[in-house]
């Protein structure tokens, strides 16, 4: 599924980024929650152009020497010393955002939507704490008109799926797992060359999910609905 990529540990910087055109490939922003394998975060870095590093994990992110754009936060950690990190990221953005109404990944990609960029993946943003998984998994629906948001870690691939008169279709190998999960209330959803299929019919979170479904055979899955928010998991298990 994804590109391995080898780092010595006295490669200078890990990302290189700057070999793609802004706005061209999406941003990456880099959360605080469990790191991922180096081989995915090497792909992701390989391809963003602009990088952007919520302030708690930006110790993580320079014991791993990665040079990125814009360091963005409320900085209510003490231990973060903006001038030293000035210095060692040279160029960098310091963007400070105190507004508590949001999370930081939300107002990290509110400034990418300010900055022109049309798409965005997010790494770093699930496993610990299961308040932030979910804030930040369902909050991404929000976005849905502005700007695409995709969320990557080891397990999973996850984004908001357009609703009608749009249809989703991909193609996926027989037996890929695919969860489809509802914000709040979706209906009238209809699906082709999935194992478990849905005919116009709904799901609510808390109460009727779509998880653990799978492509029926190799070829083009279809996905359409009328109404709500819908989120696709791809997802995979590791041994």
């Amino acid at each position: 599924m994804f590109k391995i990529l080898i780092f010595g540990s006295n490669s200078e910087n890990m990302s290189s980024h700057h070999v793609v055109r802004d706005l061209q490939e999406p941003a990456l922003i880099i959360a605080n929650g469990e790191a991922c394998s180096m081989e995915l975060l090497g792909e992701l870095l390989e391809w963003s152009p602009y990088i952007v590093v919520l302030d708690g994990a930006i110790h993580r992110v320079l014991d791993l020497n990665i040079k990125v754009d814009v360091l963005l936060g409320d900085f209510d950690r003490n231990e973060i010393a903006v001038e030293t990190i000035r210095e060692r990221q040279y160029p960098i953005e310091i963007v400070h955002t105190p507004d508590q109404d949001k999370t930081d990944l939300e107002k990290a990609i509110d400034f990418l939507v300010s900055k022109g960029h049309r798409a965005v993946n997010v790494l770093w943003a699930t496993g610990r704490r299961a308040d932030h998984n979910i804030t930040n998994i369902t909050s991404i629906v929000r976005f849905k008109h502005k700007i695409t948001v995709t969320i990557i870690d080891d397990y999973s691939v996850i984004y908001h799926l357009p609703e009608k008169p749009e249809t989703f279709r991909k193609w996926y190998a027989a037996g890929t797992p695919l969860s489809l999960i509802p914000v709040g209330n979706v209906a009238g959803i209809t699906t082709a060359n999935l194992l478990y299929e849905l005919k116009d019919e709904s799901l609510q979170l808390g109460y009727r999910t779509g998880s653990s479904n799978e492509a029926a055979t190799d070829g083009i899955v279809e996905i359409s609905y009328s109404e709500g928010d819908l989120l696709l998991m791809e997802c995979r298990d590791l041994n």
